[in-house]
């Protein structure tokens, strides 16, 4: 009974103080993930804890239920668009380019340690893979807003690079340990159709175990609280089944929480809510684990090396197989720029790292030792740079307000609907325009407002005041927007030679849906523009950088324009009232002659699109 209280103790302080030192080290910009390595560290044998903690089975066994669930928050916080976004390249990105970064990192290892081609190959298996929990939490954590593509590409390969990374350590430690041979033509073979049905089978186990989730839960009536943990034990059950079939489970739960986050189901904040905690707690207790299981001492004689080969993998593997993997399909070389820099290890190298271990590998400590210090040297050097490179790169959208209160409502499974109360900021742009003047999303009905203790449900298009609480009926994919609308604007963000803007939109969003969410007054014709068809016929073909144009009380401004086509629109709700005489008869020039040319030029006054 002592020792049970002494393991509940320790276990609950590591996770307390790692908690605190990570609110702590937020305020230098520290990755929060490094800051749960370094406190395993500490707490280790080598470190003041003194804690000796040297059982790779158990490291092994809580790293695959721990990876299992993040993999799961990952899957249901990823939508259907972002993956059809990102498919492509995600997928090239996952398989190709964990092959070159393993076989390009494997080549390095080889000159500067002397290792035999297996265990070398094995090494660049072990680290090949860009790590979900580092990349989910690195991004979100920090509330870092990427261009949309960009973002989903980093998020997507994360989460599905992960099984080929077990795929090639698992069959290359089967090689180093002499259960297959390189030479023999079956074992080559069987180590490819293995590879297929990884990918296949956590495919199928992953798609129809998500659907009969998505039914369970639906079916089922239960108290709200007990959704979450059906959630993931039926999830967790999945990973299981798939793993025992040769498949890959952790695709399969993947597609599990991907298939209940882009569903209409019962308790969908409940879910949401319950897994963001579980994961968390997955995530602290994995980076705590691998901390207490490395030595210290043990790093210092392999130290040197071991940084050579993290920054080849850094600086030459990762953007090797990057530019290989994303040349077909039009990323600007910035952006290519930042997924090759934003790859992130951070556990799941070390937890494969204990697989050769686990199998008696020859030399495996030390392949588990290089691992953890190429774990370290990415955290430090990528995650602490990852909001830097973001804004040289030229990825960095502005941060979106987010109301300081917000409730939300589920409503029963199949309606596809929620109800969302939202506490009005002084500083939100609803509050200074009210409802009539900044009309709500498409979609999105006002059920009642409350002031001051009293709930009207007439005269709704009177506008809001700051403290009211407004009930609105919508659905999911509108509180983002809401979320805006309702949120605190107390910072604006300021583009480069353009001033300041509230948002940045896409140059292929429908003028129409654009118009409805931010109240723009467009003639009935250009309702069925894109925005960047919209600037075209303001302001011409040749669009330069830092134009803007008038809609009201609102100014849009051509942020990005590449090839002639404005990528990325600029909207300043609030701009100046009064603009200099001068300058405005400049501009009513400027369009007079842009008109007056493109009469001639084309039959459409609109130009050609």
């Amino acid at each position: 009974m002592d020792f049970a209280n002494q393991i509940i103790l320790v276990s609950a302080g590591l996770i307390t103080f790692s908690i605190f030192a990570g609110v702590l080290s937020s305020r230098i910009g520290a990755p929060l993930l490094l800051v749960f390595l370094a406190f395993g560290m500490l707490a280790g044998e080598d470190g003041p804890g003194g804690i000796v903690f040297d059982d790779f089975a158990v490291a092994y066994l809580v790293g695959s239920f721990a990876l299992a669930l993040i993999l799961f928050d990952g899957g249901l916080r990823t939508n259907r668009e972002a993956l059809n976004r990102a498919f492509g390249p995600s997928l090239a990105l996952a398989t190709i380019g964990v092959v070159l970064t393993a076989g390009l990192t494997g080549v390095a290892a080889k000159f500067l340690f002397g290792l035999g081609w297996i265990e070398a190959f094995l090494l660049g298996a072990i680290v090949g893979s860009t790590d979900a929990a580092a990349v989910f939490f690195l991004l979100h954590l920090r509330g870092l807003r990427l261009k949309t593509r960009v973002a989903a590409t980093l998020e997507v390969e994360s989460g599905i690079n992960d099984p080929m990374a077990i795929f090639l350590t698992l069959g290359l430690v089967g090689f180093a340990a002499g259960a297959h041979s390189v030479a023999n033509t079956s074992d080559a073979i069987g180590f490819l159709l293995d590879f297929l049905w990884q990918m296949a089978g956590g495919g199928l186990f992953g798609a129809a175990g998500g659907a009969l989730v998505l039914r369970a839960i639906n079916r089922l009536q239960l108290s709200s609280g007990l959704y979450p943990i059906l959630t993931g034990a039926l999830a967790l059950l999945v990973f299981a089944l798939a793993q025992a079939a040769g498949a890959s489970g952790f695709l399969a739960i993947f597609l599990v929480g991907f298939t209940i986050g882009n569903n209409q189901h019962r308790a969908t904040s409940e879910i949401a809510r319950f897994s963001d905690g579980v994961a968390w707690l997955a995530q602290i207790v994995m980076f705590l684990m691998m901390g207490l299981l490395v030595t210290p001492s043990a790093l210092v004689p392999i130290f040197l090396p071991a940084l050579a080969v993290a920054l080849v993998l850094i600086l030459v593997a990762r953007p090797i197989a990057v530019w290989a993997c994303l040349a077909p399909f039009s990323f600007t070389p910035k952006e290519t720029a930042f997924v090759s820099w934003v790859g992130l290890r951070g556990a799941v190298p070390i937890f494969l790292g204990t697989i050769p271990v686990l199998s008696g590998v020859e030399d495996a400590e030390v392949l588990f030792s290089i691992a953890y210090v190429i774990v370290l040297v990415s955290l430090i050097l990528q995650g602490w740079t990852v909001p830097l490179v973001a804004r040289l790169a030229d990825v960095e959208l502005p941060p979106r307000p987010m109301p300081d209160r917000r409730v939300e409502l589920d409503l029963p499974a199949g309606k596809g609907k929620s109800v969302v109360a939202y506490t009005v900021d002084p500083m939100s742009l609803l509050a200074r325009r009210g409802v009539n003047r900044l009309p709500l999303p498409m979609g999105t009905t006002v059920i009642s407002v409350m002031r001051e203790g009293v709930v009207r449900t007439e005269g709704l298009d009177q506008g809001v005041q700051p403290g009211d609480v407004v009930m609105i009926l919508t659905t999911a994919d509108m509180i983002p927007t809401l979320d805006r609308l309702f949120g605190a604007r107390r910072a604006r963000t300021r583009t480069k030679d353009v001033g300041t803007v509230d948002f940045v939109l896409e140059g292929t969003a429908s003028a129409a849906l654009v118009a409805d969410i931010y109240g723009l007054a467009f003639e009935a014709e250009e309702r069925e523009l894109t925005l960047e068809q919209f600037m075209r016929s303001r302001l011409g073909k040749e669009i330069k950088e830092g134009e803007r144009t008038r809609v009201g009380g609102v100014a849009l401004t051509a942020l990005q324009v590449r090839d002639g086509a404005v990528q990325q629109v600029g909207l300043d709700l609030d701009p100046p009232v009064e603009e200099s005489l001068l300058k405005k008869v400049q501009m009513r020039w400027r369009e007079a002659l842009r008109a007056l040319r493109d009469l001639f030029i084309a039959d459409d006054p609109r130009g050609p699109f």
